[in-house]
């Protein structure tokens, strides 16, 4: 019976053995090709799904087509003219000449003759200096000069005298020569007499202090009473020249050989100033000049353009877009850009005729003022301005001279 007993006990643990032991190989295989097959049939089931969606839609536009079901669209007629090649950057309107005077004489400010913002000319008067010190120096100047001037008279009077007695042998040629010699140093004096005068004459000018061009005056920095030094650095008004002024602007290089050429050729080519949304144009000038060097770091080159600026609009260190007109195309034909649509790389526009849509693939040339330079239609063909969600080839159109509502809802809103 032992034997037998452990014979059983063998038995069970053998079978133990086998219900642990790895699945075979061909099992594992059979469990990932099972899960393959799932994923391509959920794959399958996606795919067909999503093109019965596409087939659904594209019946429904065929059938919309087919009942003969109009959509309304604004639209617009190509037309043959002249556009514009433009130069679009950014630019600071920059005075040509702006002013910052310090005081050049000492003393106490009596008068402020200016407003604040007000616009003077060349030579009006701004601030006056207490002239009572260079009034009195130069009085002293002239006085000497005075003096000086009648000694050299009286010894020019005494060098004739000399001249006569020595042709009389009355005198030796050595007191004529001393007398001459007196004389030339008399005339020094004077001379230095003199320019002491229009020294202390310059100072007292200094004393009143003028416009020294034409332009709008800043903010009032000194007043009456205050004391100034001259030479200092105390800025006493800064006059701007805001009638003409310029616009600095920045180019690419890549457009300078073009730039130059066209300049060489008009000589001059206009140029516009936009508002910082680029909604309204402020004024319209033309190139002044090119920098002479491109900056190496930014690739651009400095162009400055001139504005007589009559109505005020353009402001010192004001922010502007410009526009510059490089060259005009004449005669293409122009469709307003919003009738371009685009697909991936593709534009193209819906053609209007007989009341029915098609779409026409074109080539987009150069865009300004909301029209744009296309080839691949004619002038007075009719293209489609709005609706585009509802368009596509071989429907029925409406025009209408009013803007179809972007929402179906708004139509409907009281």
């Amino acid at each position: 019976m032992s034997g037998i007993e452990k014979k059983s006990d063998a038995q069970h643990i053998g079978a133990d053995h086998q219900l642990c032991a790895p699945a075979p190989w061909y099992r594992k295989r059979w469990i990932l090709l099972t899960s393959v097959l799932l994923l391509l049939l959920l794959a399958v089931i996606v795919f067909l799904v999503i093109h019965g969606n596409h087939v659904k839609a594209a019946a429904a536009k065929r059938a919309l087509a087919a009942a003969n079901v109009s959509v309304t669209a604004t639209a617009a007629t190509a037309t043959k003219g002249d556009i514009g090649v433009y130069l679009d950057s950014i630019g600071t309107v920059t005075p040509v000449y702006t002013s910052s005077i310090t005081a050049q004489a000492s003393g106490v400010i009596t008068a402020v003759h200016y407003q604040e913002g007000q616009l003077v000319q060349k030579g009006s008067a701004l601030i006056d200096i207490d002239p009572q010190p260079y009034q009195a120096q130069l009085l002293e100047a002239e006085g000497a000069l005075e003096r000086d001037a009648n000694i050299l008279a009286q010894a020019q009077m005494d060098v004739e005298r000399y001249r006569t007695a020595w042709a009389q042998n009355g005198i030796q040629k050595q007191l004529l020569d001393d007398q001459e010699k007196i004389v030339l140093q008399d005339q020094g004096t004077v001379k230095n007499d003199q320019g002491t005068v229009n020294y202390d004459q310059v100072q007292l000018n200094y004393c009143h202090i003028t416009a020294p061009i034409a332009g709008q005056a800043g903010l009032r920095l000194v007043d009456p009473g205050n004391v100034v030094q001259e030479g200092g650095s105390t800025v006493l008004v800064v006059i701007t020249q805001v009638k003409p002024t310029t616009v600095i602007f920045t180019m690419d290089e890549d457009n300078l050989v073009e730039v130059q050429a066209r300049m060489r050729q008009l000589h001059t080519l206009p140029v516009e100033a936009m508002n910082r949304s680029q909604t309204s144009k402020l004024a319209t000038g033309k190139l002044f000049t090119i920098d002479n060097q491109i900056d190496t770091t930014t690739g651009t080159v400095k162009l400055r353009a001139l504005f007589d600026n009559k109505s005020g609009a353009l402001f010192p260190n004001q922010f502007v877009n410009t526009r510059l007109l490089v060259n005009t195309l004449d005669g293409v034909t122009l469709v307003p850009t919003g009738a371009v649509q685009h697909n991936g790389q593709v534009s193209f526009v819906y053609v209007i005729a007989n009341g029915t849509a098609s779409v026409r693939n074109i080539t987009t040339g150069v865009a300004d003022g909301g029209m744009t330079a296309v080839e691949g239609i004619n002038p007075g063909e009719v293209v489609a301005t709005s609706s585009f969600e509802k368009l596509q080839a071989g429907i029925k159109v409406a025009i209408t001279t009013e803007a179809a509502p972007a929402n179906p809802a708004e139509a409907n809103t009281p």
